[in-house]
């Protein structure tokens, strides 16, 4: 669940990104069909890339702000309360992810039921005025006083305007042929995905008045005159918004429109400037990477702490299991294993869970409201037990002591291997008590 919500948060990111440089660089650009494809793969790319895993060995604005709020890093432990009712449970008092993600989930079901309600209103008009094959179309004379729209391969017009208006139907064909209703489809969902993000329902709108350049130019090279037919957009302009979805022949800013065809010049920079594009997309995403570390999870600790529990050395490039005058190996450092520990079939998440489940936000710390984290290293032996389990650093002796009593009540490890061998292998691990 939190892994979708950083997905929806990055993404959302990316799409900000494009859509502001595609606003402010290639919005008056007479490039229609190229800026379709823009517009289109662009968004394409700004959903693809989040799903590619990026790590680096630095800070960044992840590791140190989106992380942290939406979820926890990969193994940490957290109990919340905001009342003393709280601590008998020991349950979180307000699971932030889960109201954030259904509040997404509602935004989403209402953005979609904006469009099926525009659907549902352009199949009864389709079934109310059955169409007929008309030059490779299947045309609907509407009876009714409507501004005309398309709809895939099929052309919706008030039967007057068939008749007197030639202009217009040639305007629907270059909906139709030029396969606007499958942008405005693949558009909608993204809106439905991305409901929260204005810039993504402006840049919707963006892609509507492309349509509307594209199909003028379109009449324009049939022979069409360009002041008549600018005149007839004057005067069928009444701002008609029935039918959402549809591409139609008032829906677009009509002083923009005319705008565009009195346009002659094409600036062949602006396409050039996409180029730029690239690694403005790829800082944005350096910026949500996740930082790399040898060890499990990312804290301050790590960067430290270099001795083990027995309070020897770092292990020697050498030997990864060196023995001590007991004849005791000394512990392996989590993130030089060649197998990692297990914890019940699962990793560090599962062992997250189940300390989840155990612990409780002791009710003196609350009543003197004393929160932090609480970070512990211990020892996973070569039979899955946990031993030297030491408090590296936390708030207050009465979070570490709790802390200390849920890790000890741990069931055993499956352990780490090196060489086919089980190893000790020394785990640092935070639990954070936080106050809400």
């Amino acid at each position: 669940m939190n892994g979708f919500l950083i997905y929806i948060i990055k993404s959302s990111i990316l799409l900000a990104v494009f859509d502001a440089f595609f606003l402010l660089v290639m919005r008056r650009s007479e490039w229609f069909r190229f800026n379709r494809i823009v517009l289109l793969a662009g968004s394409a790319v700004c959903l693809l890339l989040p799903l590619i895993p990026v790590r680096v060995k630095v800070p960044t604005a992840y590791s140190l702000w989106l992380g942290s709020m939406v979820a926890e890093p990969i193994g940490t432990s957290s109990v919340a309360v905001t009342t003393a009712a709280d601590v008998s449970t020991g349950v979180d008092a307000v699971q932030w992810p889960t109201i954030i993600l259904a509040f997404y989930v509602i935004g989403a079901i209402v953005a979609l039921i904006f469009y099926i309600r525009s659907y549902s209103a352009m199949f009864r008009l389709m079934k109310h005025y059955p169409g007929k094959h008309y030059e490779g179309f299947t045309l609907h004379l509407i009876d009714d006083s409507i501004p005309s729209f398309s709809w895939l391969r099929h052309i919706f017009i008030w039967r007057n305007d068939f008749e007197r208006y030639p202009a217009i139907f040639t305007h629907e064909q270059a909906h139709v042929r030029c396969g606007h209703s499958i942008d405005l489809l693949l558009s909608s969902a993204l809106t439905v995905f991305q409901w929260f993000n204005p810039l993504v329902w402006i840049c919707r709108s963006e892609l509507k008045q492309v349509h509307e350049y594209e199909a003028d130019n379109f009449v324009l090279d049939k022979g069409i005159d360009a002041t008549q037919y600018q005149l007839l957009l004057v005067k069928k302009a009444v701002g008609e918004k029935r039918f959402l979805l549809a591409n139609g022949f008032n829906h677009s800013k009509l002083k923009n429109r005319i705008m565009m065809m009195q346009t002659t010049q094409r600036a062949a920079w602006k396409k050039l400037s996409l180029l730029l594009l690239i690694p403005l997309l790829a800082a944005t995403t350096l910026l949500m990477a996740e930082c790399s570390s040898n060890d499990a999870f990312v804290y301050e600790e790590q960067n430290s702490i270099d001795k083990v529990v027995s309070g020897t050395e770092s292990l020697s490039d050498n030997s990864l299991t060196k023995e001590t005058t007991s004849g005791v190996s000394e512990p392996v450092k989590y993130g030089l294993m060649e197998t990692k520990p297990r914890f019940q079939d699962g990793d560090a998440n599962s062992f997250a869970l189940w300390v989840n489940q155990h612990l409780h936000y002791p009710k003196e710390a609350l009543e003197k409201k004393i929160q932090g984290r609480v970070t512990l290293q211990f020892v996973i032996e070569e039979d899955g037990s946990l031993t030297n389990i030491t408090v590296l650093r936390g708030p207050d002796p009465i979070l570490n002591n709790e802390a200390v009593k849920v890790v000890s009540q741990s069931p055993k490890w499956t352990p780490g291997y090196i060489n086919g061998k089980p190893v000790r292998v020394v785990f640092n691990y935070p639990v954070v008590f936080q106050i809400l």
